[in-house]
């Protein structure tokens, strides 16, 4: 009598091959007179493998509104796309650029609606004539908040401290460049599941201004 009992497949195929994509991950939004500064690394993991180390988590919805993607990499992509079918509807509709709050808006009913179905911690960021620079939070469950500074991923956890004692109102600028510069550099050090570029973001009315930091151009608050 064959007694013999074939592998099962979890046996034979390694755990990352089969693990979802997740953007485990550091974004981080500021208002400042004018405009917002969005900033992100570029790791996205499946399981233990760094699936892409070069990824882009600044999602563009409009050219002045963008979003910040952490949670899993199919569920925000997916959300991202869908805000941008429907804001860019709204806008043919109404003949003139959505408010920021309105595509925040979007991404909070999708995100509530299917809570139990998506991993998505989403910070939609961007300028509108109406009210100017501005940075909403929507994590998981679909809360949604404005917050002058937002941060979201599993790198957000080390930057509590640092934000409370380096963040102040009215900066410009410059100084919302380097401070979510310095925030995600922090991040990355400490967080396995951060990594990668930097990749920064200034929206104001003129638009968007994309820029991506890689190598001696991230900065180091260590010596290795």
């Amino acid at each position: 009598m064959n007694n013999f009992c074939p592998p099962s497949l979890s046996d034979v195929v390694p755990d990352w091959m089969t693990a979802e994509h997740s953007t485990g991950t550091t974004i981080l939004a500021v208002e400042f007179d004018g405009g917002v500064v969005i900033g992100a690394d570029s790791r996205t993991s499946t399981g233990a493998y760094v699936a892409n180390r070069v990824s882009d988590k600044l999602t563009r919805v409009t050219d002045r509104i963008y979003c910040c993607r952490s949670g899993s990499a199919s569920d925000t992509q997916a959300i991202a796309d869908i805000v941008a079918y429907h804001v860019g509807f709204y806008e043919m509709v109404m003949g003139e650029p959505a408010k920021v709050e309105t595509a925040a808006n979007i991404f909070r009913e999708l995100c509530y609606n299917h809570r139990d179905q998506l991993v998505a911690g989403i910070i939609c960021a961007g300028w509108d004539r109406h009210n100017g620079g501005q940075v909403y939070m929507v994590p998981l469950g679909g809360m949604l908040m404005r917050q002058p500074v937002a941060m979201g991923g599993s790198g957000s956890t080390y930057l509590y401290g640092y934000v409370d004692a380096n963040y102040k109102s009215g900066m410009t600028k410059e100084e919302c460049l380097k401070f979510v510069t310095d925030a995600i550099s922090l991040a990355i050090v400490r967080d396995g599941s951060s990594g990668g570029v930097i990749r920064l973001g200034v929206i104001t009315k003129d638009g968007v201004e994309r820029k991506v930091l890689t190598g001696d151009e991230i900065p180091k608050f260590y010596q290795g």
